[in-house]
């Protein structure tokens, strides 16, 4: 949802910080260390749902113990621009669960993508079928050796 920020109080943010660490613990647990009472988190909680700046909870699975070892970063591209060749890159890109993260970019790349696969042979099935299904000027895959902050909380 996009739109103007949303003015966030203290207690909403101790709240929201709470349930970016870990959004599994009990509402009694995330109210103790916010020091207030269970049924005004859970009302805050939920104004900040509806308001959208709350999404799905999801669980963040370990990549390298489920067997996804390699994660590249890939520059695209490209020298089409047309609203056709940007639907079918778009959906391209959506369709494959290997792509962790797209974004548009201003500047000489205009696509980067996360990808995580098993290893350096998924990655070139990953990328044979990419620009099988649509054409690139060019792509730059990088292996990131090492990660060293993975993080999805904001600073609130």
């Amino acid at each position: 949802m996009k739109g103007k920020p949303v003015q966030l109080d203290a207690t909403d943010r101790k709240i929201l910080r709470e349930l970016q660490s870990d959004a599994g613990r009990s509402l009694d647990e995330i109210a103790r260390v916010v020091g207030a009472s269970k049924t005004p988190v859970w009302n805050r909680i939920r104004k900040m749902r509806e308001a959208g700046i709350i999404g799905p909870q999801v669980v963040i699975a370990d990549a390298e113990k489920l067997g996804f070892e390699a994660c590249f970063f890939v520059l695209v591209r490209t020298s089409e621009h047309d609203t056709g060749w940007q639907a079918r890159f778009l959906h391209a890109v959506r369709i494959r669960p290997e792509v962790l993260e797209a974004h548009r970019l201003a500047g000489d790349i205009d696509y980067i993508l996360k990808v995580r696969v098993a290893n350096a042979r998924a990655y070139d099935v990953f990328y044979q079928s990419l620009i099988a299904e649509v054409k690139v000027h060019n792509v730059t895959a990088l292996l990131s050796m090492e990660e060293i902050k993975n993080t999805t909380a904001l600073p609130v």
